[in-house]
């Protein structure tokens, strides 16, 4: 299956954070969208890796994705290496997207820089013909994306550019929400952790708002780029 875009997320959750309403939004205009987590957040304080499979999958739904997989990587530990850049190339080449949207380059978790470098250099890589990868037996051919756009997460880095989301923030946080186990529950028992809390909900949002103020919209977000930027007209711009 060719998808337009394919999404990466270090763990379940961070895809629907950093970019859940550019996903709906460009669900809505017919576009094919894919993610990819790399792991699957086994080492949350809170819920388990076989309760956020559930929420992940929900979410999806939510989203109206075309596919969801996770590459099971060791949560914390894994690393930017040929395993697992192989791993990456795979599904790179499965689904040979135009776009591919990855973590924030430099965030709180060691995983979202991580995750970042790792699917971007795969990225390069999979255009490569002399890297030989197979799946099920069928040899795979080279697919380089034309774009790799990073989303923003906990820190306040400046987008290089943002997509205006308004009409898609109520998707976004349902999404977002359908993690009952990690996000504000004032039933849950559980430890809190900096995003358990009311008012990381409500940063989100905001940050959403704030991001679409500075473009005279209700709601935007924010990526960064690993190239420069062109338009074909001034118009493009909005």
């Amino acid at each position: 299956m060719k998808l337009d875009i394919l999404v990466f997320g270090a763990h379940p959750d961070d895809a629907e954070l950093g970019a859940g309403g550019t996903i709906a939004k460009e669900v809505s205009k017919g576009k094919k969208i894919g993610i990819v987590d790399l792991t699957r957040g086994e080492l949350g304080t809170r819920g388990s890796a076989e309760i956020r499979d559930k929420e992940a999958a929900a979410a999806g739904e939510i989203l109206q994705i075309q596919v969801r997989e996770n590459l099971k990587f060791k949560d914390g530990f894994f690393e930017n290496d040929e395993a697992h850049q192989l791993e990456v190339i795979k599904m790179v080449r499965k689904y040979q997207p135009e776009i591919v949207l990855c973590n924030a380059i430099d965030d709180r978790h060691i995983d979202h820089g991580k995750g970042s470098k790792l699917v971007s250099d795969a990225c390069f890589l999979s255009g490569l013909i002399k890297i030989e990868t197979e799946v099920m037996g069928v040899v795979q051919k080279p697919w380089r994306p034309k774009l790799v756009y990073h989303y923003i997460q906990w820190k306040n880095l400046v987008p290089d550019f943002v997509v205006d989301i308004t009409g898609f923030m109520d998707k976004k946080t349902e999404a977002i929400l359908a993690y009952g186990s990690q996000f504000h529950d004032p039933d849950s028992e559980e430890p809190e952790t900096p995003i358990s809390s009311k008012t990381f909900i409500e940063s989100v949002r905001y940050r959403s708002q704030d991001l679409g103020r500075l473009i005279g919209k209700d709601y935007a977000e924010g990526f960064t780029v690993e190239r420069m930027i062109a338009v074909d007209s001034l118009s493009d711009i909005i």
